[in-house]
């Protein structure tokens, strides 16, 4: 073995051993609803002046294959805890419009305590509430759309079982203590200019530009953005004229403009598109079924599906379809 093979090995389980260890050695199936926060998340909580009951929100992006944890910290703002690099997600980018479409949902989403489940298959799970009254107006179809551990998918974001056991006790902690239910932003990619311009041509281009506007309230105010929907689309801050519709499809009222900074942004953002096209940034992607972060893509390549199954969920829940994992477009072959 030469010395950059052997490198190369040992990095590689390093790094498997900084993902989640042997779970099933470490993670208690009894009384799972109950795990605790473990001692580093609250450490780093207080180092970043956050309680264990401030609220909380996540951000969900499929071509990163990343779950991002952010909490309410003593400014009043939201900070990011953790990034969470995913296992296994399916299906391509764009929304899930049909029961069994394998297809993982985009949108926004609000989880109460009613949807998080102690006893999931898959360790310890929460429910996104698909389809949100959007989807249900557009004639969409799916059930238990979740976020939970082991590798893998069917529609559904999964992180393993030690990760989702951090992400379960933060969330559930903030809603015991007083957060009513807390926001999920699930979305196709970070909604950056490169990434527009690489989607433009994209029959979900106008849906995912409805979702940005969301995405940069965030990027510049750090606070969840109110929601609603109405003729057929997103619409985000709160009515100044009329009411909200019934119906998702019906006439919006009128609403208060965004605020300049994110206005400024979302402009900035779409002129930069437009260089880049005229510039010829174009790319076509598509996946064979879903995506895996590139850490665990390097584990599953050298290691197989098996030793990732072990190392991601307590009772080896087999990794999904491990060969469409492998053909991620955006990973190095």
């Amino acid at each position: 073995m030469n010395i950059r093979n052997g490198l190369r090995i040992s990095l590689l389980l390093l790094t498997t051993a900084a993902i989640s260890g042997c779970v099933s050695s470490t993670l208690d199936l009894s009384n799972r609803g109950s795990v605790s926060i473990p001692s580093k998340a609250r450490t780093d909580m207080r180092e970043r002046g956050m309680s264990i009951s401030s609220p909380v929100l996540v951000r969900i992006f499929k071509k990163e294959s990343e779950l991002e944890l952010w909490k309410q910290d003593s400014t009043g703002k939201y900070a990011l805890l953790r990034t969470y690099p995913m296992c296994r997600w399916s299906g391509q980018l764009g929304p899930k419009k049909a029961e069994g479409d394998r297809q993982a949902p985009e949108g926004f989403y609000e989880v109460n305590y009613s949807r998080l489940n102690p006893n999931s298959q898959f360790y310890l799970s929460f429910d996104l509430g698909f389809p949100n009254k959007l989807e249900k107006a557009k004639g969409y179809t799916g059930s238990a759309l979740m976020v939970h551990g082991a590798c893998s998918s069917s529609g559904c974001f999964a992180i393993s079982d030690e990760y989702v056991a951090e992400l379960y006790s933060i969330v559930r902690d903030a809603l015991k203590g007083g957060q009513t239910a807390f926001q999920v932003q699930s979305y196709p990619f970070r909604m950056e200019p490169e990434n527009l311009a690489v989607y433009s041509s994209n029959p979900n281009y106008d849906f995912w530009l409805d979702l940005k506007k969301g995405y940069d309230h965030f990027e510049v105010t750090k606070q969840p953005p109110k929601f609603n929907f109405c003729e057929g689309g997103y619409r985000f801050g709160s009515p100044v004229e009329g009411q909200l519709p019934a119906s998702a499809m019906g006439s919006c009222p009128t609403f208060a403009p965004e605020p300049e900074m994110v206005a400024s942004k979302t402009a900035n953002d779409l002129s930069k598109v437009a260089t880049l096209l005229d510039d010829g940034y174009t790319k076509t992607y598509a996946y064979s079924d879903g995506g895996m972060h590139p850490t665990y893509r390097s584990i599953l390549s050298q290691k197989g599906a098996d030793f990732l199954s072990k190392r991601t969920s307590s009772t080896q829940v087999p990794v999904s379809r491990p060969k469409a994992a492998l053909s991620d477009p955006f990973l190095p072959k």
